[in-house]
């Protein structure tokens, strides 16, 4: 039998007394697509950090395809494919869109010069930036450094992608334009975990949706059923169901 992609098993995170993974369990398969919502501060960023190897859990242990990445570093479970974007774009400003993808590409992705170069042209076209390449990463739109943030992560060859609120800030227009290019990546194989407070950004591209709250995940399901149950709508949405 095929392991999950993804398996968080009983992991632990605390701060002092703040605990952020109260003995949290959860898979990812292939080519499948997770939406995660919760209050701010949450933790939701905080789990990202512990799949990537930003921070280490208090206990327990994350695998990837079947195998523990415990011992790994953040840069060793890039190359395993975990791919990440932030919440906040932190480019490098001076250089262009295009050598902010290839250096992802070359120290993320272990792609070696030509192929880094036919890469990179390849994902800005994905990401609507091939009119951008020249343009210093600093001088971007918000939107375009949405798309930036993006870019560099799938130019690491992941297999799966961490999405950090990347709707954040956008227009409607701009959502739906987003939404239609993260269906394209998904139909590309990428398996997607998405944090996102634009839940209908998340309604239309992902297969589940988990809610974080104090520690634990209170709900896990179908999304349209996860957005209904009284639970999520009096935490989450901060309103009492009928």
């Amino acid at each position: 039998m095929t392991p999950p992609l993804l398996e968080l098993r009983h992991v632990c995170k605390a701060f002092g007394k703040v605990v952020i993974a109260d003995g949290i369990n959860l898979t990812l398969n292939e080519n499948e697509g997770l939406g995660i919502i919760g209050p701010n501060g949450a933790g939701k960023s905080t789990l990202f950090n512990l799949i990537t190897g930003d921070l280490s859990p208090n206990g327990g242990d994350i695998l990837i395809s079947g195998k523990s990445v415990l011992s790994q570093r953040p840069h060793q479970r890039c190359r395993s494919g975990v791919g990440r974007s932030y919440q906040i774009p932190h480019p490098f400003g001076k250089m262009s869109v295009f050598e902010n993808v290839l250096t992802a590409a070359t120290f993320g992705g272990a792609a070696a010069m030509g192929e880094a170069e036919a890469m990179s042209l390849e994902i800005l076209g994905v990401t609507g930036l091939l009119n951008d390449v020249n343009t210093p990463a600093g001088k971007l739109t918000l939107l375009k450094r949405k798309r930036l943030e993006l870019a560099r992560a799938l130019s690491t060859r992941p297999r799966l992608l961490l999405l950090d609120e990347i709707a954040g800030g956008l227009t409607e227009a701009e959502v739906q334009a987003l939404i239609s290019t993260i269906r394209d990546i998904r139909r590309s194989g990428v398996s997607l975990i998405w944090i996102e407070h634009i839940v209908h950004a998340l309604l239309a591209t992902v297969d589940r949706l988990v809610v974080l709250n104090g520690g634990m995940f209170l709900a896990d399901g179908d999304p349209h059923e996860v957005m209904r149950a009284p639970d999520v709508q009096r935490i989450y949405m901060g309103v009492e169901p009928a």
